[in-house]
C-alpha cells in the first residue's frame, strides 16, 4: 500500500498490547490506538476507521471481541483479524459468523503477525479498498441529500450532518446516528453541496458550521472530533462563524 496501513488494536492484556504496538511499530505500520473493552474498541473504530482491526475475542467489559466486530460492521467494513487463545470449537464458530480475514493464534511472533497482515493487505488491494457495496451521492435539495444504495434512495437530513471526511476516493459523511460512505472525491462532494453552512477546512473534512463545540488556532472541535484546519481556509471560517 502506498499510504502506511492504520491498524487498531484490541487486546485486554496491556503487556501484549503493548508488544504487538511495538512489533507494529517497527514493520512500518500506523497503530490508531490500543482499546482493552469492546465498547470503546467500536467507538474508536467508527470514529477513526483504521484499515484493519487485530480484535481479541475475550475482552474485558459488557461485549467481547465477537460481539463489538458485530457492532463494528453494522456501520462500518474494516478488515477484521482476530487474536486467540481459545482453541474450541465454540468460539471459532461464533467468531467465524463475522467472517473474519484470518485468525492469529496466541501467543505468535513477529512473522506470524507480519505474514497474516501481508496477506490482508493483499486482500484489500484485490477488492480494490473494502468498500463491499458502494453507495453514490445522487441529488441535494434544500434541506436534505439523498444517497443511493441497493437500489433505493436513502435520505440524510442535512441538519443532521456533522461533518464529511475524506477517505481517499470516497467520503464518509458523518451524522449523530450513523455514517455514511459514499463513492466521491470531496472535490465533487463540495461542488453539488450548495449550502452555505457547510463549509471546507481542510484537504480532508467539510464540517456543518452551526455544529461546532470549539474553534481553536489551529482545530475545531465536533462531538469531541477534533479536526485540523488548514490556513488557507480559516479566513473562510472565521467570516463564515461570524455570521451564524
Amino acid at each position: 500500500m502506498s499510504e502506511k496501513t492504520r491498524i487498531l488494536i484490541v487486546e485486554d492484556d496491556m503487556i501484549i498490547a503493548a508488544n504487538i504496538s511495538l512489533q507494529l511499530s517497527k514493520l512500518g505500520y500506523e497503530v490508531t490506538g490500543i482499546e482493552s473493552r469492546g465498547e470503546e474498541a467500536v467507538n474508536h473504530a467508527l470514529e477513526n476507521r483504521p484499515d484493519i482491526i487485530l480484535m481479541d475475542i475475550q475482552l474485558k467489559g459488557g461485549i467481547n471481541g465477537v460481539e463489538a466486530a458485530k457492532k463494528i460492521q453494522e456501520k462500518a467494513s474494516i478488515p477484521l483479524i482476530y487474536l486467540t487463545a481459545n482453541s474450541d470449537e465454540a468460539s471459532f464458530q461464533m467468531a467465524k459468523e463475522t467472517k473474519p480475514d484470518a485468525f492469529i493464534s496466541k501467543p505468535f511472533n513477529k512473522l506470524n503477525l507480519q505474514r497474516t497482515i501481508e496477506l490482508v493487505e493483499e486482500k484489500i488491494k484485490e477488492n480494490g479498498g473494502n468498500i463491499p457495496e458502494s453507495n453514490s451521492f445522487i441529488e441535494s435539495l434544500d434541506d436534505r441529500i439523498f444517497i443511493r444504495n441497493n437500489g433505493k434512495l436513502i435520505k440524510i437530513m442535512l441538519d443532521e450532518i456533522l461533518y464529511i471526511e475524506a477517505e481517499r476516493n470516497y467520503c464518509n459523511i458523518i451524522t449523530n446516528s450513523q455514517n455514511y460512505l459514499i463513492v466521491s472525491p470531496l472535490n465533487t462532494f463540495c461542488l453539488k453541496m450548495e449550502n452555505k453552512d457547510f463549509l471546507r477546512v481542510h484537504r480532508s473534512y467539510v464540517v456543518n458550521i452551526r455544529k461546532l463545540d470549539a474553534v481553536a488556532e489551529s482545530h475545531l472541535e465536533i462531538k469531541r472530533k477534533v479536526i485540523p484546519i488548514s490556513k488557507m481556509y480559516k479566513d473562510d471560517l472565521m467570516r463564515s462563524i461570524r455570521k451564524v
